[in-house]
Order: structure tokens, then sequence, then C-alpha cells
């Protein structure tokens, strides 16, 4: 798995993007057959369609359909405080394996965490896989969309071990049921752990 250009490639498009598109295109070759080929349609809709285009579908997929929200744990958690918990905890991993979580996204964003399995192999990839769950339900549902991103989800899928029974059965359960709809704010968060996960 090259955590690093998949990462890439569920950023927001921009012209750095179309920019690295030969050295996406390098990368891609190098890895295994099953994965390259999940990521061809998705560099070569990078590669054809304007970048205005590729925009607004990203707007419209990842930012408008909660089915494909990139932060994993909003998934499992909804907007419960169990979710903040498992934000400082996500923040605490990363520091202990000595990259500590900097930027303004939310630890559980998923490019973060290809950021993080990039920097650090074993433990990314031990991260990921705890995430089957929600990562097979953003993958269920950007093929539902015909979402080019669904290839990326794909190439990360087959580099993870196999689900589990278990995991498999979470994703349909979130998929039927969606997540807890609880909303309980911020207000049970003292400030440390508010400073904590960068609120």
């Amino acid at each position: 798995m090259n955590a690093k250009l998949l990462s890439v490639l569920l950023a927001y498009p921009d012209e750095e993007l179309i920019d690295a598109l030969p050295e996406l295109l390098q990368a891609a070759a190098e890895l295994p057959r099953d994965e390259r080929r999940t990521l061809e349609p998705v560099l070569d809709a990078i590669a054809t369609t304007p970048l205005a285009a590729l925009r607004r579908a990203y707007v419209e997929t990842f930012d408008f359909d909660r089915r494909c929200g990139l932060h994993l744990t909003y998934h499992t958690h909804g907007d419960r405080r169990q979710r903040g918990l498992e934000l400082v905890r996500l923040k605490r991993r990363y520091a202990e394996a000595g990259h500590p979580f900097e930027g303004s996204e939310l630890p559980d964003y998923l490019p973060v965490m290809l950021e993080f399995a990039s920097l650090r192999p074993e433990e990314g990839t031990a991260l990921l896989a705890s995430l089957r769950a929600p990562l097979e339900l953003v993958r269920a549902a950007l093929h539902d969309r015909g979402s080019l991103h669904a290839g990326v989800l794909d190439a990360l899928c087959h580099a993870l071990p196999q689900p589990t029974a278990r995991q498999l059965e979470e994703a349909r359960r979130l998929a039927e049921e969606g997540p807890p709809a609880e909303l309980v704010g911020l207000e049970p968060f003292g400030a440390p752990e508010l400073a904590e996960v960068g609120a």
C-alpha cells in the first residue's frame, strides 16, 4: 500500500494535484496489480476532467453525503461524547508513535490517517484495520454514488487484512441505522479535553 498516494487522491482537488499527476502515475505503477487497477479510473479522471468539475464532484460527495464522510469515527459514534474521547485517543496514539498530530483537520480524517500510515506503516495499518467497518461503509456509499473515489477505498481495502465477519456485520448495521443520533454537543468535555482535540 502506498498510503501517501491514497491520501493525496482523497484530498480536495487543487492545482497541485494536477501538477503532481506524473508522480502519482509513477507511484501507482509500482503498486500490486489489484491496487493499481482500482486506481486507474481515478487517475484517468484527474487527467481528463476539468478541475472545477473535480472540485464540484468532491464537494457533492464528501461534504453533502454523510455516508461518504471521511471522518471515520463519526460513522460509529455520531456526535456523541464518545466520539470526542476517540479523537483524544487518536491524537495520543499519533504522539506515542512519534508523530504528534498537527493541522486543522480532526485526527479521524482518513487522509490524515493515511499520512500517518505513510510515516509509520505498521502502526498505521493496524489503526486502519481497526476501523474496517466505517471504511467498508464509506466504500459501499462511494460505489452507490458511482464516485471515482470508490477506487481509492478499493485500493486501501485490498491492502488491508481481510475484514472479519464481525466487522462486515458492523458495516451493514451502520449502513442500515446510520450513526448514533444522540447529540450532546461539547458541554460534557472539560477544557483539557477540548484543547486536546483542537476545539
